[in-house]
């Protein structure tokens, strides 16, 4: 029997299913911000990522977001850029949004290449129901709210 202890892992093509829960107003504090750069970090590691916005986390993706009376700088646009790091699942609390009187033609427009469908462009925003997204999360590895 070895005394040795192993320190090094062959981790190559592990993938976790990690989703982001989006609860929070983008602006006044720094969890919307936050929870981006983490969405960001985790898909540049090659992570299976899914966001899902629900209660004011649905303002995170509202068009015309104004940040000059918060005195913060306007990340929204970041969203946009999604689909340049892989991450195409984008879902959007359909109850959320009815209680705060959004509709989906409200929010902004997020596109992916489908390389699936000869890099057909598509659709990366999605509008669910709260149980739909609760099978969602069943299927997960890892959680994370903010």
């Amino acid at each position: 029997m070895s005394d040795e202890i192993q320190t090094e892992y062959d981790t190559a093509g592990v993938e976790k299913k990690f989703m982001f829960l989006n609860r929070k107003a983008p602006y006044g504090t720094i969890y919307a911000l936050e929870m981006l750069e983490t969405v960001l970090i985790s898909a540049a590691f090659d992570q299976d990522v899914t966001l899902v916005f629900m209660d004011d986390g649905v303002y995170q993706l509202k068009k015309g977001c104004d940040t000059k009376a918060v005195n913060m700088k306007n990340f929204s646009a970041t969203y946009k850029a999604l689909g340049d790091y892989d991450i195409s699942k984008l879902f959007v609390e359909k109850e959320s949004m009815e209680a705060r009187g959004l509709t989906q033609d409200d929010l902004i427009e997020v596109i992916y290449e489908d390389e699936d469908d000869d890099w057909a462009e598509k659709p990366a925003i999605h509008v669910k129901s709260r149980d739909e997204i609760a099978k969602l999360m069943e299927e997960q590895d890892v959680i994370i709210s903010a």
